[in-house]
């Protein structure tokens, strides 16, 4: 008679953000990633244009409005380099949140039917949002010489980092929505409407300094997208402009809030083919 064998399932100890298994799964980043890249561009004549034309025409209409009839300063830059040099970050993160927010409840099949690391889907739909802005930024090089604009050495660092901190205020959130809208589908409406108020909430098309109340500057910091537009803004405008307090408030919310919108994702994931 042959002996029963038994199998027992436990949860195993992982960490935040599963960096093992997100590894051993690493395919699905390029799989997701670039499915939802072809979604986006198909049946369209301009295709990856879109990319670079979105962000042009919203500096040209920010520039006549803003930077000419409003004479809004630009930290001694170009009006139409400051406009472009935020809207190139702020399209990535309010592309990538949006498409982040939704992508659980976009991808309710799969997650049915197979087991994989479920942060794979909102961090891929992000990293569509980063080839966007990969796309715009060819564009932002031109900008620059044609205005003549010198560009400091700092940039090496500077850009980096600001995409870096970019993704990280971008996946928090993201997170974060992605797991509440899964069970709340009120937050598909309430998605728009607060990346609209968080564009005029941060300093994309003004400078922080054009408000001259302290306690509103400290505010509008606390935006994750502050530190990110600032320090790529930094190797145009000159390394002595930086307000390293804002710098680090804006960096701190920023971490504060992947933290949440992770842990909030990793302890809810589990239900998410329940509500999907």
């Amino acid at each position: 008679m042959s002996e029963s064998i038994e199998f027992t399932i436990e949860s195993s100890k992982r960490t935040l953000f599963g960096g093992k298994e997100l590894w051993r799964y690493r395919e699905l980043f390029y799989f997701f990633t670039w499915r939802d890249i072809k979604i986006k561009y198909k049946q369209t004549v301009l295709g990856f244009l879109w990319a670079v034309l979105q962000p042009l025409f919203m500096m040209v209409i920010f520039t006549l409005f803003f930077g000419r009839a409003l004479n809004i300063p630009s930290q001694d830059l170009p009006y139409p380099i400051f406009v472009f040099s935020g809207l190139l970050l702020w399209n990535m993160f309010s592309t990538g949140l949006t498409s982040s927010a939704n992508s659980m409840v976009n991808n309710s099949a799969i997650i049915k039917k197979i087991y994989f690391p479920r942060l794979i889907i909102p961090t891929s739909a992000i990293l569509v949002a980063l080839f966007d802005f990969f796309m715009a930024f060819v564009l932002f090089i031109p900008l620059l010489l044609f205005y003549k604009q010198p560009i400091s050495f700092a940039a090496w660092w500077c850009w980096p980092l600001a995409v870096f901190v970019t993704l990280m205020g971008t996946l928090g959130p993201g997170c974060l929505l992605a797991a509440l809208n899964v069970k709340y589908r009120d937050f598909r409406y309430v998605i728009p409407f607060l990346i609209q108020a968080l564009f005029f909430l941060t300093p994309v098309i003004y400078p922080v300094t054009l408000l001259k109340y302290p306690l509103l500057q400290y505010v509008l910091v606390l935006s994750p997208m502050y530190a990110a537009i600032e320090l790529f803004r930094l190797p145009l405008v000159g390394l002595a402009d930086m307000n390293t307090t804002f710098l680090f408030i804006s960096f701190g919310s920023g971490t504060f809030l992947l933290l949440i919108g992770v842990l909030y994702f990793k302890k809810t994931e589990a239900f998410f083919a329940d509500f999907a």
